[in-house]
């Protein structure tokens, strides 16, 4: 994993941390563990949503805001990454 993806998950992370609202320690979740298995509600994800716009300076466009856009670590940052890159 590279150091630029490494500080993605990192950045991404903390956003859960304080803005998901978990029943699960972020940290012991896996990249692939169903946030909302973990205790994420439909709020809360507005919430992780807006505070990755916020952090990334990037805006979801209507196509990726589905459940399933945030329901892992790994699909949050495999979207982070294709908006940022563009």
């Amino acid at each position: 994993m590279s150091t630029v993806s490494t500080d993605l998950t990192s950045r991404i992370r903390q956003i859960l941390k304080n803005h998901a609202h978990l029943e699960t320690a972020v940290d012991s979740l896996s990249a692939s563990s169903d946030l909302y298995q973990a205790g994420m509600t439909s709020h809360a994800s507005v919430n992780v949503m807006l505070a990755l716009e916020g952090e990334f300076d990037i805006e979801f466009p209507d196509h990726m805001l589905k459940r399933s856009m945030f329901d892992s670590i790994a699909s949050i940052q495999s979207a982070v990454e294709e908006l940022t890159s563009a």
